[in-house]
């Protein structure tokens, strides 16, 4: 029995590290091709759109063809048209811009940029009703941003175009979490990551493909015949569908908690690997204190968060069991909401 739950321990512990190695890897791999001479691939919209087709090809062989996972929902044209489309398109744009922004800024730069998400998922979350502003929430959203503009300050080589850029994928992230909310209260549908690259996925390389033919192909076909490295491609390809397995893993074996303390380790290691990898990165004092400021933040945000939704679950929990008791020989009728607001937490 004590075997069996060491091995269990053993095998959480994998998952996470597989995780947090997944996750820092590709973030250099993908620095690494769009900034190598040998590779010579500067195209950060055509390397994310080779990454939705791979993923909406494969999804479709493990899903329908061997059958291998499965997809949880039948989508409906309405849900599809709604709530899928302006997810993939998000999503779409977040990676777009990100993966840009390393052609202009370091590595560790971008990921201290990254820190000012929960303030624009926040911000655009009160917007839509589904967060309320209060006083501790300020400060918290107040600290994070504190931290961001003191790493900024002490960063040497500043370049405003991927600042910029990388901004405008932190408002895309935003936008499509957002979305997954309104997605999975509004209309109560809730998927694992499969579902979701197997739905997400295809619309978001269209998304992608369109402005690919108008702003890289060009270029590409202007730099003269296409002798791109494929295996080193589908390489990067295949590490980013299998991070997003690893994320499934991890969820599945763990907690939400521990993916987003997971996700704060990995970021320390983007941040202190990247100053050894890369010559474009110097971190300075002023980089680090800022950025463990904004960490404090983002850990208080992720404490709040989570204590939300225990109490969001365990309020459900209450409302099920509530509607299944019999009042006076009968059953109660169901009526109580099935998914809770802020306000009812």
């Amino acid at each position: 029995m004590r075997m069996g739950k060491t091995r269990e321990e053993v095998l959480t512990y994998a998952y996470i590290l597989l995780y947090i190695g997944l996750s820092s890897g590709q973030i250099f791999f993908n620095k690494w091709i769009l900034s190598s001479k040998q590779i010579n691939f500067p195209y950060p919209l055509g390397l994310t759109l080779l990454h939705m087709v791979f993923s909406s090809v494969l999804c479709f062989i493990l899903t329908k063809v061997f059958k291998i996972m499965k997809v949880e929902t039948e989508m409906t044209l309405d849900i599809y048209a709604t709530s899928v489309v302006p997810i993939g398109a998000m999503f779409a744009m977040t990676l777009w811009l990100g993966n840009t922004a390393y052609l202009y800024i370091s590595v560790a730069f971008a990921q201290m940029l990254k820190a000012i998400m929960p303030v624009a998922v926040f911000i655009l979350g009160v917007a839509a009703g589904l967060e309320v502003m209060s006083c501790r929430m300020l400060f918290i959203m107040s600290v994070i941003s504190f931290g961001v503009l003191v790493a900024s300050y002490g960063e040497i080589n500043v370049n405003w175009v991927g600042v910029v850029y990388q901004m405008g994928g932190v408002v895309g992230e935003a936008l499509r979490l957002i979305f997954m909310e309104i997605f999975v209260k509004k209309k109560g549908v809730r998927l694992n990551p499969i579902s979701v690259m197997y739905y997400v996925s295809p619309c978001s390389a269209l998304c992608l493909f369109i402005p690919w033919v108008f702003l890289e192909k060009p270029k590409m076909d202007a730099a003269g015949p296409w002798n791109f490295p494929p295996v080193i491609l589908a390489l990067n390809c295949l590490c980013t569908f299998a991070l997003n397995l690893s994320v499934f893993l991890v969820i599945s074996h763990t907690s939400a908690l521990t993916i987003r303390v997971a996700g704060v380790v990995k970021d320390w290691v983007v941040v202190l690997l990247s100053a050894l990898l890369f010559a474009d990165t110097k971190l300075t004092a002023i980089n680090l204190c800022g950025y463990g400021i904004a960490i404090v933040g983002v850990a208080a945000y992720n404490n709040y968060k989570l204590k939300k939704e225990a109490a969001r679950a365990v309020m459900h929990e209450q409302a099920n069991s509530y509607q299944d008791k019999p009042v006076g020989g009968q059953v109660r009728p169901r009526d109580m909401p099935s998914t809770l607001s802020e306000e009812d937490t």
